[in-house]
């Protein structure tokens, strides 16, 4: 209780008088690799956002639902995007109110896990997302929309690839990479050529699992800065144990410990998204 009480008084400092845009801004938090903080940006993005006073969505695309318990809701059955995607029913009547001011959410279920069959045998298998997106999006309810993808390239993927204007791709301080996010690059490209979403942008690189005691770590960051230059977030994510605990206790990290390194690095990451989205009275 004393962390979301002062995950409310944080939320004060930062709040801002709502500015309605158009239409929201769909952003997807993609990397098809596991295990590089995709799931801890996306939960932590969406409520460094909503701190900032802008009204934000976070629909989980994952199957393994931990978006959806990391921010302490229950995975409930047909509470997902899964029966939407196949025309039955909408989406606004599955968005649930977080215990966060300005951040709703639609979780994921198991059922999930079999969207890539179903959908395999659609004509347009990879459109069903952005068009049941559309009017939620043009509602004018939310300023941002975040997707957090499933670590794969599958149909599912490709659907948040084609309902996206931007993506935000999380990049772990390893060997390797370059090497995983070279292929993630191929696809979009391919996206763009084939017209399925041809202004399908990266909005920038974080990276994150940061250990600043490691020569790896650094040579890792500045590799990743001279290939992808200004894409890159000047935010770096460090690699701490309060963030890792976080999401098992149903918490954003600015509630868990919003005094950590954690809580003050996605704090500035949000400042920067909503920057470069053009999102209105930045701080």
């Amino acid at each position: 209780m004393a962390a979301r009480h002062s995950y409310a008084l944080h939320l004060g400092s930062h709040r801002r008088e709502t500015v309605r845009l158009m239409s929201a801004q769909v952003i997807a938090i993609a990397n098809q690799k596991g295990g590089v903080g995709k799931t801890t940006t996306s939960i932590n993005l969406a409520a460094g956002l909503a701190m900032r006073g802008y009204s934000v969505l976070l629909i989980d695309l994952d199957s393994q639902a931990n978006a959806t318990s990391g921010l302490g809701l229950e995975k409930t059955e047909g509470g997902s995007v899964y029966r939407p995607l196949l025309g039955l029913g909408s989406l606004e009547d599955r968005i649930r109110p977080t215990a966060y001011p300005n951040l709703s959410m639609i979780g994921s279920e198991l059922d999930l896990c079999g969207i890539e069959v179903e959908l395999a045998r659609a004509e347009d298998a990879v459109l069903r997302l952005r068009k049941i997106l559309q009017p939620l999006k043009e509602s004018e309810r939310f300023q941002v929309i975040l997707l957090d993808c499933a670590p794969s390239l599958g149909i599912m993927t490709l659907n948040c690839f084609a309902a996206a204007d931007r993506l935000v791709v999380p990049l772990q301080c390893e060997y390797y990479a370059l090497e995983g996010i070279a292929m993630l690059t191929r696809v979009i490209n391919q996206v763009r050529e084939n017209g399925i979403n041809p202004g399908l942008e990266i909005l920038g690189v974080v990276m994150t699992m940061f250990d600043s005691r490691t020569r790896l770590a650094q040579s890792v960051v500045a590799e990743v800065r001279q290939h992808f230059g200004e894409k890159v977030f000047e935010t770096v994510i460090p690699r701490t144990t309060r963030l890792a605990e976080a999401p098992s206790h149903g918490k954003p990290i600015m509630a868990y410990d919003p005094y950590s390194a954690g809580a003050a690095a996605y704090e500035v990451l949000s400042g920067e998204v909503a920057q470069r989205l053009g999102l209105p009275g930045v701080v």
